[in-house]
């Protein structure tokens, strides 16, 4: 098969070229600069190609190709007429991929559709990391589920791996913008490199990762039909990535875009951090689902050792042209194209491994309430079934203590002040085996960090610095919080000391109700009680299709 890979001397497009060689294609490296194209079809054996798409298109389709890929990019700044290439495509009679990694430019090429499947051609974007290989390998840890709970993606390479200029541009693009994210069953705005994670990809290496926008994060909720989609990206460095910040709260302030010179800058100042670090570098993909009454994970990791990282997002496209024969006629953004085993049938020859798991994963009151949880009605279980990030909105009362010990008190946990009638959210996010619990009562807003306490039965709650462990009694239906033990940055408090809580969560007429009253110590009288109702905010996947357009 006759094959032009435009951007072939690229940090991704050589790789892909020195795989269809192997795989015994008849491969074309193109490009505007003849002398690096010829450097690089010398040492793999293939032809070169001197071609300016933005001037002169056609001239990649001078030798007949049957596909050309391109992995040139960056395809956020193809101007007015962002799918010439693929177009060209069509008139030429040949296949198109591409490597994209932006969200719109991917999602798009669907507006070819109709002329493609008229003319036989296949025309399919992202055929790299993102979407091509992570989809396939999403799709084989879904099957069997009956509810997909999270989809949550991670790519981290090594810090010696190079650094195109195109994926520079798209990444140091987002910084300091926002993106849109399905995450709970509703979109949020998300800011980019935020919410970071440590991710475990084997047990002698671990990353942080941060959220970015790729073409995942648009596509896969409506596919799957998950409930939330998750992406996230990391530098192996923590000065790396604290530049990253960096840059996003300057561009945050002062809003200048990233222009081709800015991202070389970009680019040469990470190069002078390459000898540090290592080689090593890995792709997660985490699936949470139910299946029956149980909520399973699984995870999938990949490692590529000595310097092979780079081969990753060629290897989608090296498994697609394998079996092009067998994809169906039509121009779309590439979802699970190929299946897990073809994807890592087109590894086999790269210093990669890859592991498959899986196991439970109940959510943090379902652990600590055990048997305890089938008690519950409900509306109730469904305030505690967070595996991800999921919102709660309705409306409350407060009263508030009007003693000096309980003013003081409310104004150090930053409880909300007294009002009839109040809106309030309710954020929980999970975080490992816990949960961050977001309170917003009309604007005032506070915070709480819950784990399991370690015995049965009971939790723990810190509002910073002080923790209170509570039991958790069922009774008629309704979950209770008296608290137990409680510490002052880590000082255990004396029982005298401790609050009193009075707190409840119960259904009504089929809406979940809390009542929340917390007396002070030393007879200082009520803090705070409120008392109102919640209703989840999230959508049914009904309705996904058109949150998506």
């Amino acid at each position: 098969m006759k094959v032009v890979v435009l951007g072939g001397y690229g940090v991704f497009g050589s790789r892909l070229a020195e795989l269809l060689v192997r795989d015994g294609h008849d491969v074309v490296v193109a490009g505007r600069s003849l002398s690096k194209a010829q450097a690089l079809s010398g040492r793999l054996g293939c032809k070169a190609l001197a071609v300016d798409v933005r001037r002169e298109p056609d001239a990649l389709f001078a030798g007949s190709p049957d596909v050309v890929v391109d992995a040139a990019g960056p395809f956020q700044t193809y101007g007015h007429d962002p799918y010439v290439i693929p177009r060209l495509c069509i008139e030429h009679g040949a296949d198109y991929l591409d490597l994209s990694d932006d969200a719109a430019f991917t999602a798009g090429l669907e507006v070819l559709d109709d002329l493609a499947r008229r003319a036989r051609r296949r025309l399919l974007s992202g055929v790299s990391s993102v979407p091509g290989l992570s989809s396939s390998i999403a799709a084989d840890l879904c099957k069997g589920l009956d509810e997909i709970l999270l989809i949550d993606t991670a790519i981290l390479p090594g810090n010696r791996a190079p650094r195109g200029a195109s994926v520079i541009s798209s990444i140091v693009g987002q910084l300091g913008t926002r993106s849109r994210v399905w995450r709970g069953g509703i979109w949020r705005d998300q800011q980019c490199w935020s919410d970071a994670r440590k991710i475990r990809l084997s047990a002698d290496l671990e990353r942080s990762g941060h959220f970015i926008e790729v073409p995942d994060i648009l596509l896969f909720p409506a596919f799957f039909g998950a409930r939330s989609v998750m992406f996230r990206a990391g530098m192996e460095l923590g000065i790396m990535n604290v530049g990253m910040r960096g840059v996003g709260w300057l561009r945050q302030r002062w809003k200048f875009d990233i222009t081709p010179g800015r991202a070389e800058l970009f680019r040469r100042i990470a190069n002078l951090l390459l000898p540090f670090g290592t080689d090593r570098g890995g792709m997660r993909v985490v699936v949470v689902g139910r299946r029956g009454n149980e909520v399973i994970r699984r995870e999938w990791r990949l490692v590529a050792e000595a310097g092979d990282g780079p081969y990753i997002p060629a290897v989608a496209a090296r498994a697609l042209i394998r079996r092009l024969d067998r994809i169906t006629p039509g121009a779309r953004a590439c979802l699970a194209e190929a299946t897990r085993a073809e994807m890592e049938q087109a590894m086999t020859d790269l210093a990669v491994s890859t592991v498959r798991d899986e196991a439970p994963s109940p959510t943090l009151f379902q652990t600590v309430l055990a048997d305890r949880w089938a008690d519950l009605p409900p509306e109730v279980q469904s305030l505690h079934r967070v595996q991800d990030i999921e919102s709660f909105s309705g409306k409350a009362r407060v009263t508030r203590g009007s003693s000096l010990t309980a003013r003081f008190i409310a104004w150090v946990f930053g409880f909300p002040a007294a009002a009839d009638e109040t809106p309030v959210t309710v954020t929980k996010t999970r975080r490992g085996s816990g949960e961050i619990w977001e309170r917003n009562f009309g604007g005032r807003i506070f915070r709480s960090y819950c784990t399991p306490a370690g015995s049965q039965y009971r939790f723990r709650e810190r509002f910073w610095p002080f923790t209170f462990e509570m039991d958790l009694p069922v009774e008629d239906g309704s979950l209770r919080f008296p608290v137990c033990r409680g510490w002052c940055l880590g000082i255990p408090l004396p029982g005298f000391l401790l609050p009193r809580s009075e707190s409840r969560e119960y259904a009504l007429k089929g809406v979940f109700h809390f009542d929340v009253a917390l007396t002070a110590p030393f007879g200082g009288g009520l803090i705070v009680r409120y008392r109102g109702h919640l209703h989840p905010d999230s959508r049914n996947l009904a309705s996904l299709s058109q949150a998506c357009s």
